[in-house]
């Protein structure tokens, strides 16, 4: 039997997961419910390797349900059916508990195949738990998502990580047969990027092809590991370091950095709404007013992949990409909220001055609510010299707009830059 150390060490009960504190601690969010065995349906969020599907499984054991479980990637809205008259029959079962129905990567359900369990949901035929690495706001229906409490999981804490190398060498009846050491832990550490699986995925690996005693360091992990290390990890660090560097290339305005890099996310199976909702952050962040459009184009190619996928999106994703690349930049709302951001938190709850306030009732009128406000349209050019800040706070300057020739002006040194270096 080839299972993995990681399936070996799956834990079988609470006690034994060892993560996740904020949930299933003494005061976790979902430790009495467990012991109490009323489950209501969930979505568990979190990356890949933190004990979603393990935790499933503990509270159908432990709440005593039938369980049954589905993969997104390779079942229905056929089989999701299937699973609910079971449900509803009760075939085979003995208890008269409603069984719970995992559904690993519920991201990847459509939106007909996630319209299917609502029935099932809201009528209590099932409790649905779902799992899921993306931010189900974007990728859960809403009519699904409000029948569901959603619960994030964390990446394992440090020690946590080391806990379980330690669980693996004392309990596992495959890693005992050797004589193993943990020297170093730091590169195992850094390599998992807080992925309980592939820690112990690796760990095996370099077990299990030594011969001997068995020092775990920092060299050892990197000689034997780093060689196979995929060059783009949808999880680890290598994929926050290309994103890192194609935002960067689009705010250098170098379109031709911008598209090799996502042409890299492509490649490494990047999920198209993660770049496509990057760019819509990007075109107002980093280009704002400086080029409106820049927001329209980036939400039109949001709405475009969403419908085309994969890919054909190639296409539309660099078509935005080019244009954000190459359009003039400011970060002048971006940094405006965040300075207005700051000074509400240093300031706290300051007064509406009066000529502002709201009055739609004659006792509001009679204590000057809106007394001497000054209405812009009556005066020339539609604006008036008037104070819009609490007088605690008055001539605080929030928005810096820069010079209004800048636009025009990096329009021309964009043009020159790319005319001396790429000749075009």
């Amino acid at each position: 039997m080839n299972e993995p150390l990681a399936e070996r060490l799956r834990p079988k009960k609470l006690s034994d997961y060892l993560s996740q504190q904020h949930l299933i601690g003494k005061n976790g969010a979902l430790t009495q419910q467990i012991k109490q065995g009323i489950i209501p349906s969930l979505i568990l969020w979190g990356p890949p390797g933190v004990g979603k599907t393990t935790l499933a499984n503990i509270i159908a054991t432990e709440s005593e349900r039938p369980f049954y479980t589905l993969s997104a990637v390779s079942s229905g809205v056929k089989d999701v059916r299937e699973i609910i008259e079971k449900a509803k029959k009760g075939e085979g079962l003995f208890t008269t508990r409603n069984p719970i129905l995992f559904i690993d990567e519920i991201h990847r359900f459509s939106k007909s195949q996630q319209d299917s369990l609502l029935g099932a949901v809201e009528k209590g035929w099932v409790t649905l738990i779902g799992a899921t690495t993306e931010n189900p706001s974007f990728e859960v229906i809403s009519a699904l998502l409000s029948r569901c409490q959603v619960y994030v999981l964390k990446p394992f804490e440090k020690e946590e990580l080391i806990a379980l190398l330690n669980r693996a060498i004392e309990e596992d009846t495959v890693i005992k047969r050797k004589k193993v050491e943990l020297v170093e832990t730091e590169a195992l550490l850094r390599l998992s990027g807080g992925d309980a699986r592939k820690l112990l995925n690796i760990f095996e690996l370099l077990v299990t092809s030594a011969e001997g005693t068995v020092k775990i360091t920092n060299q050892m992990v990197l000689d034997k590991v780093q060689q196979n290390t995929v060059l783009y990890d949808k999880t680890g660090e290598q994929h926050y370091d290309i994103v890192s560097a194609f935002i960067k290339s689009i705010r250098g305005s170098d379109p031709n950095g911008a598209v090799y890099w996502l042409a890299r996310m492509i490649e490494g199976g990047e999920d198209v709404k993660f770049i496509a909702r990057r760019l819509l952050i990007l075109a107002s962040e980093d280009i704002g007013n400086a080029n409106p459009t820049a927001l329209i184009m980036a939400n039109n190619t949001f709405q475009a992949v969403n419908i085309i996928g994969f890919p054909e999106s190639r296409i539309i994703l660099s078509q935005c990409v080019i244009y954000l690349a190459t359009s003039p930049k400011s970060n002048a709302s971006y940094m405006a909220i965040g300075q207005a951001l700051s000074l509400v938190k240093q300031t706290g709850n300051l007064s509406v001055p009066l000529p502002l306030r709201n009055a739609p009732t004659k006792l509001m009128k009679d204590l000057g609510y809106g007394d001497n406000y000054q209405y812009a349209h009556n005066y020339e050019n539609n604006f008036v010299e008037a104070e819009f800040l609490p007088e605690e706070i008055k001539n605080t300057v929030i928005y810096n707009p820069g010079n209004n020739q800048r636009e025009q002006a990096q329009r021309e040194f964009l043009k020159k830059r790319w005319k001396n270096k790429y000749g075009y």
